[in-house]
């Protein structure tokens, strides 16, 4: 692998010169103070399409991260454009938690608690709160803006939670009752509980977790809550989420925990999901659950390299469905993939791993990356074209993945 001092240098270079000031220049929408759900690869909007809250939290996260990892309050513009959009358009007043999306001019259009969208606003809130603290010094609006945050984790332990059999329901009603439209997208299919959720409500609690303290040091009881909700979370993943045969995890369940759905292999997710679950026993510092959780990390990494890397190319496939492998390069897969060989790499020391890391690395950087019109295309094939019909940004691709695995890796160097 390059030297860490390169590499960083690298990240660093793509994190300030393309992909933040991308997503400045062309994301918000100045006319409704939003941003725009629909970017495509000439950088031409479409004003007119829905907004979701996962993409509204992610630039929230994002710029709230980014100003404090650079120590930057120029950062805070777009956090603060962000969070006011958040705040006006997509808090229910009357149930609580937020919706899932918004029509262009700012009203409610999917009304529903999708808990993966409530879990991302929660994990976008806490990052907020504790960069309106130390890079705005602002002590009480960094503390209303936690409350927020809790708030969020209370409903969801309250309704969201499958006191049961454990885990995280897949989406309720407005007023947080059972309902039968659960899809996450249309990639997606109606089930009760899913992977991808389950594994976000562990991203949001682990930020939670972190930052907590750092607002409002005092409150260690409701730390040891949204800790002890962790723990859980990290156990439902190894023992019902993860396939044990294969180290895939599996993707669709029902409420008993039975999968259910198609049959596939999301690489990205099992990369994303190893690092992850990683970094949440890490917040928790336990050496028992690390220990515990080593070898089912490592065995995730193991899998995703050599099933979904291609050393010839450097590229991250993308699904195995129903037996035939999707090589498509999707930017959101290359981005974790970093991440999770970068944390296999730090804890085993392997050369295959580091090897990995510089590898997708050069791939992001020669055919994921856009050097016309900024930023990283969403899907490149196997052999290096761009996927123009898909677009450049909107309601799923955003600032976050491509940013987070560059601050990740400047923050481990």
């Amino acid at each position: 692998m390059k030297t860490k001092k390169n590499l960083y240098a690298e990240l660093k270079q793509e994190l300030t010169k393309d992909i933040l000031p991308y997503w400045e220049k062309h994301a918000r929408d100045k006319a409704t103070g939003g941003f725009y759900g629909s970017i495509d690869n000439s950088n031409k909007y479409n004003a007119k399409e829905e907004r979701s809250i996962v993409m509204v939290s992610r630039f929230l996260w994002t710029y709230s991260a980014a100003a404090r990892l650079l120590k930057d309050s120029s950062y805070m513009d777009m956090a603060d454009w962000a969070y006011r959009y958040l705040a006006k358009s997509f808090c229910d007043t009357y149930y609580g938690g937020v919706f899932w999306s918004v029509k262009a001019d700012g009203k409610p259009l999917v009304q529903r608690k999708q808990i993966y969208g409530n879990a991302f606003a929660l994990y976008a809130l806490s990052e907020y709160a504790a960069a309106v603290l130390e890079i705005k010094k602002e002590e009480t609006p960094a503390q209303l803006i936690m409350n927020q945050a809790l708030t969020l984790f209370t409903l969801l332990e309250k309704h969201a939670r499958d006191s049961k059999q454990g885990g995280y329901w897949e989406a309720l009603s407005q007023e947080w009752k059972p309902t039968a439209q659960t899809k996450l997208s249309e990639k997606d299919i109606d089930c009760d509980k899913s992977m991808n959720t389950n594994l976000h409500v562990m991203e949001a609690y682990t930020n939670l977790y972190r930052n907590l303290p750092v607002v409002f040091p005092q409150k260690k009881n409701e730390r040891k809550g949204i800790g002890q909700a962790l723990e859980d979370l990290i156990s439902v993943h190894t023992s019902r989420i993860l396939n044990k045969k294969d180290f895939h995890l599996d993707l669709y369940f029902n409420k008993n925990w039975k999968q259910t759905g198609k049959d596939e292999i999301s690489y990205g997710h099992d990369i994303e999901a190893s690092w992850l679950l990683w970094e949440a026993a890490t917040e928790l510092g336990k050496k028992s659950l690390l220990s515990f959780l080593k070898s089912i990390v490592i065995a995730i990494a193991d899998k995703s390299l050599h099933e979904g890397y291609d050393s010839a190319t450097g590229g991250f496939e993308n699904t195995m469905l129903n037996g035939k492998k999707d090589s498509t390069r999707i930017w959101w897969n290359q981005a974790e993939a970093l991440n999770g060989f970068y944390n296999a790499w730090e804890i085993t020391g392997r050369e295959d791993f580091a090897q990995a890391v510089e590898g997708v690395w050069n791939w992001i950087m020669t055919k994921q990356k856009d050097s016309v019109h900024g930023d990283w295309f969403a899907a490149v094939s196997k052999d290096g074209i761009p996927d123009k019909k898909e677009l450049k940004g909107g309601n799923w691709k955003t600032s976050y993945h491509n940013a987070r695995c560059c601050m990740e890796l400047m923050k481990r160097m």
